[in-house]
């Protein structure tokens, strides 16, 4: 049995390049470009997998886009478990100014998904050994119903199955009514599920206090890019300091997070102690191009410098 497995819905082929400055117009002469496998679920468990950790990555694939992202999930050694559809798998782009350091992401709506092939992978889930832990992670692409999630969820905790949950929007709110483990929102994710400014740290905290006290879940991480996370469960709420760190790219250090942090509670971690190594996969993450994610040598290293506060 596995005992993680994440699904990727919505997957992407992730192509980086760089540019001295991004203009109108003109035609611009980019780098190198390099290709990574991508999306919520698979950026998951290709952190899992480099931190020695038992993953399995179910994703809907297809065309030639869905049989590359194979490709590269296999260069990694990621168990991938590919799930066909009819359409082409996205790709996504994005490209780093070099003038000014910012980082321009343009991101499709990927494929759409038809009524038979998002049931298929229900079908599956329903004959799968239950693991650990399921991670729902990432954008449902069009034709897949905003309680989809919420449906898996469901039945997956019936089956002893712990629930981690990163998405937002209607399918974020719908998911949460299910009742989930640990759920993992950014400060924008947090402004839109309560709809509220959410200006202050005390307000933050309140915010995710009011979800785990009314039982939709049990632990709430709350990301804050450079100025750190914020852990809210039913007994302790803990601050992370952001860790001062060379900056090539952001993109997937909320994966990074979520993959470091699940491995370490499979691994028998306790909240605290797994919330460290959530805070050193984000901020090792921010050390590699693209989508390139943390590598498991930075992450033992940043978790000695991860200091917990109330």
């Amino acid at each position: 049995m596995t005992d993680i497995v994440t699904l990727t819905l919505n997957p992407a082929v992730d192509v980086s390049t760089s540019v001295a400055q991004v203009v109108d117009t003109l035609k611009l002469r980019c780098g190198a470009a390099r290709q990574d496998p991508g999306g919520g679920g698979i950026n998951v468990a290709r952190v899992v997998r480099r931190l020695g950790g038992d993953c399995s990555a179910v994703y809907l694939a297809g065309g030639r886009a869905g049989r590359l992202l194979g490709e590269l999930l296999d260069a990694e050694n990621v168990a991938g478990v590919p799930l066909a559809i009819g359409g082409e798998t996205r790709t996504d782009f994005s490209v780093t100014e070099t003038s000014t350091g910012k980082q321009f992401r343009f991101v499709l709506p990927g494929p759409t998904v038809t009524q038979a092939e998002w049931h298929a992978c229900l079908d599956y889930f329903a004959t799968l050994t239950p693991p650990r832990y399921l991670v729902l992670s990432g954008s449902l692409p069009p034709g897949v119903p905003v309680d989809f999630y919420a449906t898996l969820s469901r039945s997956a905790r019936a089956r002893g199955t712990q629930v981690v949950v990163d998405t937002s929007g209607p399918t974020l709110e719908a998911v949460l009514q299910s009742g989930v483990s640990l759920f993992k929102p950014s400060l924008q994710e947090l402004r839109d599920l309560t709809r509220q400014p959410l200006l202050t740290e005390a307000a933050w905290r309140s915010a995710a206090q009011s979800i785990v006290r009314d039982g939709r879940v049990r632990m709430v991480v709350l990301t804050l890019g450079s100025d750190g996370a914020l852990l809210v469960t039913g007994q302790q709420v803990l601050r992370a300091p952001g860790l001062p760190t060379r900056v090539e790219s952001a993109i997937g250090a909320g994966d990074s997070f979520l993959g470091a942090m699940v491995w370490a509670l499979n691994r028998g971690a306790d909240e605290k102690d797994a919330f460290r190594y959530g805070v050193a996969g984000a901020s090792a993450a921010l050390h590699s191009a693209g989508t390139g994610l943390c590598q498991r040598a930075d992450v033992l290293q940043k978790y000695e410098a991860v200091v917990l506060g109330p």
